[in-house]
Parts: C-alpha cells; sequence; structure tokens
C-alpha cells in the first residue's frame, strides 16, 4: 500500500480531526492526544460522514441508572443515526464482532525522511565555458 502524505501534525490538533482525500477515499484522521488514527469516512450503516460525527466518550452500564464514562473523546457517533465506533480500533460499540469502519496505517514521519527519501539522483558536474553549458558525464 502507498503512503501519502494527508496533512502536517500541527494541522489537526489533539482532539480534533481532518477529513482528507486519498486516491479518491474519504478518510477522517484524528488526533487522540498526540497518536493518529485513519477511519474511512462513511458509516457502514447508512454513509453517514464520520467527521461529521461527535466524538465522545466510552459510556457503559451494569445496572440501570448507574453509567461509567471512560476513555475521552475515543469514540466517534455518526451523525445520521447514532452508531459509535472507536477510533483505535473502528469497531462498532454496539457490534464489535461484525460491525467495523475500515481503518488505515498512519505513521508521523519527520519532514525530512519524506524530501531525501531513499533515493539519490545522480549528479553531474557543470561549467560554463564562453556561453555554453557543458555537463561531464
Amino acid at each position: 500500500m502507498a503512503s501519502h502524505v494527508v496533512a502536517a501534525v500541527d494541522e489537526i490538533p489533539p482532539g480534533q480531526r481532518k477529513l482528507v482525500e486519498v486516491n479518491g477515499r474519504n478518510i477522517v484522521v484524528f488526533n487522540l492526544d498526540g497518536d493518529f488514527f485513519a477511519l474511512n469516512n462513511r458509516c457502514p450503516h447508512r454513509g453517514g460522514s464520520l467527521a461529521h460525527g461527535i466524538q465522545t466518550a466510552l459510556v457503559e452500564s451494569k445496572v440501570p441508572g448507574e453509567y461509567l464514562c471512560s476513555r475521552l473523546g475515543e469514540m466517534v457517533k455518526c451523525p445520521w443515526h447514532g452508531w459509535e465506533f472507536d477510533i483505535r480500533t473502528g469497531k462498532s460499540w454496539c457490534d464489535p464482532t461484525r460491525l467495523r469502519v475500515r481503518q488505515y496505517t498512519v505513521t508521523v514521519k519527520e519532514g525530512r525522511e519524506l524530501v531525501e527519501g531513499p533515493y539519490k539522483a545522480e549528479s553531474f558536474p557543470v561549467r560554463v565555458e564562453n556561453n555554453y553549458v557543458v555537463v561531464e558525464a
């Protein structure tokens, strides 16, 4: 799978997200306290945009009327019908064994790594003689 530069780290502050397009696919990139995660922007239920969803916490209840709230900002709720997905894994909260949003691998690289890359161009000495450019090959 090819790598694509989609944003500078500063463009996606902690707790925020950015919608990007890669090879015709809409992908939403989330920053969870400096850890970056990318999910397909399409909810598998009816196609709602997860980039427009609400980031929320994981809410669990063992008995009616008692709620435990954890993992603040690590769940995203589809804006259309409220289906919730774990940003870290793409798994659905209501049915994690069957439903999920496609997850993409995210890495953070220094600009120097991207510019220099693994490739080196062959170079030749060049000089100018009486208004002619001469390449030594």
